[in-house]
């Protein structure tokens, strides 16, 4: 049998390498970066011919910067492998950005490393598969079976240095005559560069790697000397905190909104805290961030890894902990407590073998708090509204909003349908909530309680923005401002010495952030710790009687 060389590979193109670069850089400054060129003409004000010719060299700059890099990078033995992951990686980070009005940077790189099987392949709709084909796949098989020649070495070097030394007179000459506007336009809109294709998720990987090797690997501790310092009573306290996902407080019915998407809780005797902002835009960064005492401005994921949390002093302290998952994990939180995941129970009533409905959350609830006899913390983590498939979070009984956007492909349903969808997960968390507090009722002898909040909102194509996961500095309301509510139980009032309508009245005025959470509930769970901040405990001001520590 005769053997397959790398020479008597069938070829059945051939391309000089320098136009090959020439080409590609075209490509990836055209085709690869409509995000980017889409932004431009939405944000770049023409106010005279200067501005004018400043729009002009945009792409100029690009493409010069673009060509220099490859004539750099493209060499021998290097360029086919090269060039065909930045074509395939750039295909599908195009569609997102321009169809999601996704932003790359280190967190959103953050969460693609950790996007679970589940999650990519709800994100690889038709639409996404046929763009990814068309403007990545294809490229990149005429390329494997494309033959590069190259000149020889100190003919194809003198034209490397020709072209890159044009490169950066280009780039240069441009500095020169557009420098004023190149830095007031970098100046007010910062987030550009991270639509600018591929250099955008290069410098995000890079420096997402950056943050990983300078997190102290040494476990922290937060307080080894906290402990429960309670009031005096008899009551076992039971407490449920109820992560939400993707829920965005301006479509609760609780906080205003039109719509009766809080039928449930609006029974209840709840309080709903309407001016609420999330830690982050993304599930790895909120969920770690909102169980840490560093607070949003300090917060690094990395170094939260390696650092014990809220939940961690709750079993210390004596509490008997139990996170419950239904989101495809707890993003570090429980990895030292109790933890159960739902979709490897695949309980066939609520779950698919893929994921589950929420109410898989609140099986066998009663069993254990019947049994419960010492002071327990619980944790929910719901899937909620995780997109784009909101129509795949609840179940058929809930579809009271119609017509539904019943795809992956968000961007191709009305805004009417995607709103409807999104409500009735919405509708469905309503329903879950409240049986948590229902059940939590049928032992009136424990000190119980219950709070909902999600970890991020969402935007449904405000703007052409869809999903999550922008920058802060840059992120739409939607996103940030998220729900919460509480619920006490009459014991709880009573032994925790709390004036409800006090706290009501709080919730009403002031703003709040999943900065406060750490120290509200390390305080209302009677945990007397260092890291105890009163000025961030929302229930401060509410207490009829001071605290026991």
């Amino acid at each position: 049998m005769r053997r397959l060389s790398f020479s008597s590979f069938p070829y059945k193109f051939h391309i000089k390498s320098h136009w090959l670069i020439l080409f590609s850089a075209l490509y990836m400054t055209s085709i690869l970066n409509l995000s980017l060129w889409r932004y431009l003409l939405v944000h770049l004000e023409v106010t005279g011919i200067k501005m004018f010719f400043f729009g002009i060299s945009l792409p100029v700059f690009v493409f010069a910067a673009l060509y220099l890099l490859l004539n750099i990078f493209c060499l021998p033995y290097l360029t086919k492998p090269l060039l065909t992951g930045l074509l395939l990686i750039s295909s599908a980070t195009n569609y997102f950005m321009f169809n999601l009005g996704v932003f790359i940077d280190s967190d959103m790189i953050r969460n693609a490393f950790e996007t679970t099987t589940r999650e990519a392949m709800d994100l690889m709709s038709l639409s996404a598969i046929t763009w990814i084909f068309i403007t990545g796949i294809i490229p990149a098989a005429l390329l494997v079976f494309t033959k590069i020649e190259y000149k020889s070495f100190w003919k194809e070097l003198r034209f490397r240095l020709f072209a890159i030394v044009g490169s950066i007179v280009t780039i240069g000459g441009i500095a020169a005559l557009f420098f004023k506007e190149y830095a007031a336009f970098g100046r007010n809109h910062h987030e550009m560069p991270r639509l600018i294709n591929p250099t955008n998720y290069i410098y995000a990987t890079v420096r997402y790697y950056h943050h990983k090797s300078l997190v102290n690997r040494q476990f922290a501790r937060l307080d080894e000397k906290a402990k429960l310092m309670p009031y005096e009573d008899a009551a076992p306290t039971v407490f449920i905190l109820v992560v939400g996902e993707t829920a965005r407080s301006m479509n609760f019915s609780l906080n205003g909104y039109p719509r009766e998407t809080n039928p449930m809780l609006a029974k209840e005797d709840v309080i709903s805290f309407k001016d609420v902002y999330s830690c982050g835009t993304a599930t790895a960064i909120s969920v770690p961030c909102m169980f840490s005492n560093m607070g949003r401005e300090k917060f690094n994921a990395d170094d939260a890894a390696y650092s014990e949390n809220l939940v961690d002093l709750m079993q210390q302290s004596g509490f008997q902990v139990l996170w419950k998952d239904n989101d495809d994990g707890c993003k570090g939180v429980c990895n030292r407590v109790p933890n159960e995941e739902m979709v490897k129970k695949n309980d066939i009533r609520y779950c698919d073998g893929k994921s589950c409905f929420d109410e898989v959350l609140l099986e066998d609830l009663d069993e254990y708090l019947g049994n419960v006899t010492k002071d327990a913390f619980i944790i929910l983590h719901t899937m909620g509204s995780h997109g784009p498939t909101y129509y795949k979070r609840y179940p058929a009984t809930f579809k009271k909003f119609t017509p539904t956007c019943d795809t992956a492909d968000i961007q191709k349903c009305t805004r009417e349908e995607v709103v409807n969808t999104y409500d009735n997960t919405i509708l469905y968390t309503d329903y879950v909530v409240a049986n948590a507090i229902n059940i939590l009722k049928r032992f009136p002898h424990l000190e119980s309680g219950l709070m909902y909040i999600s970890d991020h909102g969402e935007s449904l194509g405000e703007n052409n923005i869809y999903l999550h996961g922008l920058p802060y500095s840059i992120a739409p309301l939607e996103q940030k401002k998220v729900p919460m509510v509480l619920w006490m139980s009459e014991n709880m009032k009573k032994f925790d010495h709390l004036d409800y309508s006090c706290i009501a009245k709080e919730a009403e005025k002031n703003t709040y952030s999943h900065d406060n959470l750490f120290h509200t509930l390390l305080a209302l769970m009677e945990v007397k710790s260092s890291t105890y901040d009163k000025s961030k405990d929302m229930f401060e001001n509410c207490r009829l009687k001071p605290l026991p520590h």
